[in-house]
This record gives C-alpha cells, structure tokens and sequence, in this order.
C-alpha cells in the first residue's frame, strides 16, 4: 500500500524539526523505549493541526491507514502523531472504530501511549458502548501488563456513570499484583472518582485494606484526604 500523503508529509516535518540534544534526554526520560526526533509539545501539536487541514482524512480507511502507519514509525513522535489522529478526527472517534484501538491497546509498550489510548480513547467509548465492558474482563488476564492495566484505566472518565461492580471486581483481581503500574492504576483511578463520589472511594479502601497495597492506598485516598485538612 503507498504511503499516505499525511504521513509522509509529518514525517517529512519531523525530520526538519528534529533536535538531536532534546531527543537524547527525551529517549532517557522514556527509558530507552524508543528513538525520538526531540519534538516537543508545542511544535508536535502544530504540525498536526497543520496537517489535519491541509490532508483531511475522508474515509475511515483513510483514518484508519494513517494511525497504523504511524503507529508504526521508527520514532516516538510518530506514534504519539498516530494516537493525536485518533482522537482529533472525530467523526471517526466511535464504535466503528473499536478493532483499530483494541489493536492499539494490545500493542502498546509504555505507559505514555498506553494510559493517552486507555483514557482518552478506550474510555468514553465504553461509555456509549457497554458491550465493551465484556472485553475488559479479558484484559484484566491478559499476559501483557499494559493491557491489564488498560482495563483499569478504561474506567478512569466515567464519574457518575462508573460501573462500580466491574470497577470494584478487577482492581480487586489485580490488587495482589507486584507490578508498580499496577498499583499505581488502581490508586490513579480510585482517586479519579474520588472526585464523584468520595464516600465509596473511602469505604472501599478501608473495606479492602488488607488486599490493596500501601502505594495504591495513598493514591486512592490522596484528594480525599487534602480536602480533610
């Protein structure tokens, strides 16, 4: 399949914005994951409005080939460009497209793609389609940590509409994980409803207390106990 003109035109950009200098201590921040051009926010979230003007994807093929190809790239850049067309074409961002997330999910290698894809992506689109719940449930087993952290983090945007049963069933199925990712997801998420409805969060810490561990705890009750003093 040719290359299509919106990824070549970004990696043709990226090449010129590249800076070497930032790219080593980027690279060193993400731990070796991946190479980087060195392109920070600023100019990385240019060159996509930039280029979602200038080649409008039409079809979700077209939407589809782009995110793949990038997701692809050599460079870290390319990816994160890959998960910014997921989400910033919007009349793609539905049910339709749940295979190419899914894909994503299972693919993801660090918690910088993983956690944008889980929340911005994976989670309000549970919302619309509970059906999905069904395929968390396997992610909570998956081998991959990432992914089994995914099934936590899917649950992250939810508020007043968060499935508590599922939520309260799979952090209590991973709680007896070592995983620093894990522990940390499950008390990012529990803190994020923290903010709905402070009182379950509570009470399920202190219910759980034995199962949770301390570092999930913490972040649990974090906003909760800031809001006491």
């Amino acid at each position: 399949m040719t290359q299509h003109p919106f990824v070549i035109h970004v990696r043709q950009k990226m090449i010129a914005l590249a800076n070497p200098e930032k790219a080593r201590s980027m690279k060193a921040y993400m731990k070796n994951i991946q190479e980087f051009y060195g392109i920070q926010t600023q100019p990385h979230r240019a060159l996509f409005k930039e280029t979602k003007k200038r080649f409008p994807l039409q079809t979700r093929g077209e939407y589809e080939q782009v995110i793949l190809e990038l997701w692809a790239g050599k460079f870290r850049e390319e990816v994160y460009m890959a998960i910014e067309v997921a989400e910033n074409f919007r009349e793609f961002l539905n049910f339709g497209s749940w295979p190419i997330y899914e894909q994503v999910i299972n693919e993801a290698d660090w918690w910088d793609t993983l956690d944008w894809i889980a929340a911005r992506l994976v989670s309000p689109l549970v919302l619309k389609h509970r059906e999905i719940e069904e395929t968390l449930i396997k992610w909570r087993t998956a081998k991959n940590f990432w992914v089994r952290r995914a099934s936590l983090l899917a649950h992250i945007k939810h508020k007043s509409q968060t499935n508590t049963r599922l939520l309260a069933e799979t952090i209590l199925q991973l709680a007896d994980e070592k995983e620093f990712f894990i522990r940390k997801a499950i008390g990012w998420v529990l803190r994020e409803y923290s903010k709905t409805n402070p009182r379950w969060v509570r009470e399920f810490v202190e219910t759980h207390q034995m199962k949770l561990s301390g570092l999930s705890k913490r972040e649990a009750l974090k906003r909760i106990i800031n809001h006491q003093k």
